[in-house]
């Protein structure tokens, strides 16, 4: 085992601190040496896997060298021309999509593209209680009984049965959720996680996948003489389902958000720019924002409200209809956050009851309701760095959402828990997974899934070890070094923003922000003073310990990030651990 950083076996929050491995110093200094970038942006990039002679290149992706070939995915070519084909023969579409935001996004890019080309199509979302996820077989009925072509979007590719009852209709399958053994009988379909495709493209969320097709068509489109709309002014619509599908910011995707980015600053999407301003977004848009602000804001109407609210307002080019759209989303995840808040306190109590220990956390309740189940999962998997399911009973039938950790692959095992009868299905990626059980396999279906997780190391382990990118003074934190900083982002799933950490740092002033926040003032004697704010200090032993006066000198680690107040910018530490010096 490497040796603790800065000697911290056991942090104020119990955590190990790990940092730089001697390998990753060697190269940061020789990266600093031969490029003149900062040695903390140098280690930064070290810990990345980057090469000095690739530092340049990395620090200004450009999306046409790191976009694939659409046509590296199979059946992308017979679903691009179909698409093309419905669009020149002026044939029926209807668009089947997912209630997220990674559903509702690509569902708007098919239909700003469409509406690009003077066509419409029918948009259809299912009621996540009502329905459930993915395509069912009445909804596919009726859609192929007035539709010649229906497109389904981040979801399809586990819904044999519900494509087979299409008849009349061709179906094409744009999706990125796991694969099983055969595919539906759909036209094409299109999914880096097929279990035939090499998994290269395995990171691309849904909104990834929809927009190599439009790539795909708009060459098709050039091929024959005509121009397509413009693809680079979409993706923002890319980016926002990238970050709130918590797909990896690596790779294509890390341009794709970079540049959606840029898109969504010029403030030109009459929905991103009406939730932007309810949201209370007074900057330029961030991968934080995407995934804190925006996200569950559209998901909010897919959780709780009217399963198709976000795709709407992502599409829509009437700026009175964003209005109104975003701010009944924004009411919805208020209300939204009042009920996960009591299902959170039910499961978590449930949870500890059962024990933290094992493999798995999970608990289940009568009347959870279906659309915070998933966003609980994710609180236990972060507060017990252990993979995570709750599940809400409505009847004898429950549905459930998991999120997993890094390491552990959650999907696969709810799909092997599905093909074994234990669940009456279930399916996903990675990271997270849904699942719908009855009430007397419960118990079963969960002890065999904590087996199946322990088998890949999942609850070996206490606290997550805090991961650290080096140590900082107080007077090398300027602007100038945060915004080199971030050229290396945007940070975010698969690519941690880089924690710092100030050595022997005397607290100066402390100051409580609501029930569980604390801001305080902090320095080494020798250089200027530095802000830091800690979220959630109070919820444990962070914010009464630091709080105290005269409590002696720490190691404070965390975030840098520049915070803009009444017209003035200034550094300010994102504080997430600290340790006595």
């Amino acid at each position: 085992m490497t040796r603790a950083f800065l000697g911290v076996e056991a942090s104020i929050t119990g955590r190990r601190w790990v940092g730089p491995s001697a390998e990753d110093d060697r190269q940061a200094e020789a990266m600093a040496q031969a490029t003149r970038l900062p040695l903390a942006l140098c280690r930064v990039l070290a810990a990345r896997g980057v090469a000095a002679a690739e530092a340049d290149a990395f620090l200004a992706p450009a999306l046409r060298d790191l976009l694939p070939d659409p046509l590296s995915l199979r059946d992308m070519g017979a679903a691009a021309a179909r698409f093309l084909e419905v669009v020149k023969r002026r044939q029926r579409i209807a668009i089947f999509a997912d209630y997220d935001v990674d559903g509702g996004s690509s569902a708007a890019l098919l239909i700003v593209w469409l509406r690009a080309v003077g066509r419409e199509a029918t948009l259809y979302i299912p009621d996540r209680i009502d329905e459930g996820y993915g395509p069912n077989v009445p909804a596919m009925q009726a859609l192929a009984a007035a539709h010649d072509l229906i497109v389904c979007v981040d979801c399809g590719t586990l819904s044999h049965e519900a494509i087979a009852a299409a008849k009349g209709a061709d179906v094409v399958v744009l999706d990125h959720h796991l694969g099983g053994e055969t595919l539906p009988p759909a036209l094409a379909v299109v999914n880096p996680n097929r279990q035939d495709e090499s998994g290269d493209l395995g990171h691309l969320c849904a909104a990834g996948v929809v927009f190599l097709m439009l790539v795909e068509a708009n060459r098709q489109m050039r091929g024959e003489g005509a121009a397509g709309p413009d693809l680079m002014a979409m993706l923002d619509l890319v980016a926002l389902a990238t970050v709130a599908d918590v797909a990896p910011l690596v790779g294509v995707n890390r341009a794709l958000v970079r540049q959606g980015l840029k898109v969504m600053a010029r403030r030109e999407r009459p929905g991103l720019v009406a939730l932007g301003d309810v949201a209370r977004m007074t900057e330029a848009p961030t991968a934080y924002a995407l995934g804190f602000l925006l996200g569950p804001r559209v998901n909010a109407g897919g959780r709780i409200g009217q399963a198709d609210l976000g795709a709407r307002l992502l599409s829509t080019a009437d700026i009175h209809e964003a209005k109104a759209l975003a701010d009944r989303l924004d009411g919805l995840n208020t209300e939204r956050r009042e009920i996960e808040a009591r299902v959170r306190e039910a499961a978590l109590a449930q949870a500890e009851a059962r024990g933290l220990d094992g493999p798995l956390v999970w608990a289940a309740g009568e009347g959870w309701h279906p659309g915070v189940v998933g966003i609980v999962a994710a609180r236990l998997k972060e507060a017990t760095n252990r993979p995570a399911v709750v599940i809400g009973f409505d009847g004898d039938e429950g549905k459930g959402s998991g999120r997993s950790v890094s390491g552990v692959d959650l999907g696969a095992a709810i799909h092997r828990l599905a093909t074994e009868g234990l669940l009456v299905k279930g399916g996903g990626h990675k990271m997270a997974a849904g699942l719908s059980v009855t009430r007397d396999k419960l118990e079963a279906a969960m002890a065999r899934l904590g087996e199946l997780l322990a088998r890949q190391g999942a609850g070996a382990g206490g606290p997550a070890d805090l991961r650290l990118d080096g140590m900082l003074m107080t007077a090398a934190a300027t602007h100038a070094l945060i915004e080199q900083i971030e050229a290396a982002g945007p940070f975010g799933a698969g690519a941690p923003a880089p924690r710092f950490v100030f050595a022997s740092q005397q607290v100066t002033s402390s100051r409580r922000m609501g029930e569980s926040h604390l801001r305080i003032s902090f320095g080494d004697g020798t250089g200027p003073k530095i802000e830091a704010v800690a979220f959630g200090a109070f919820d444990g032993p962070l914010g009464p310990l630091l709080e105290q006066p005269g409590a002696g000198r720490f190691h404070l680690a965390g975030r840098l990030e520049l915070n803009s107040w009444g017209g003035r910018t200034k550094v300010q530490l994102r504080l997430e651990d600290a340790a006595r010096a």
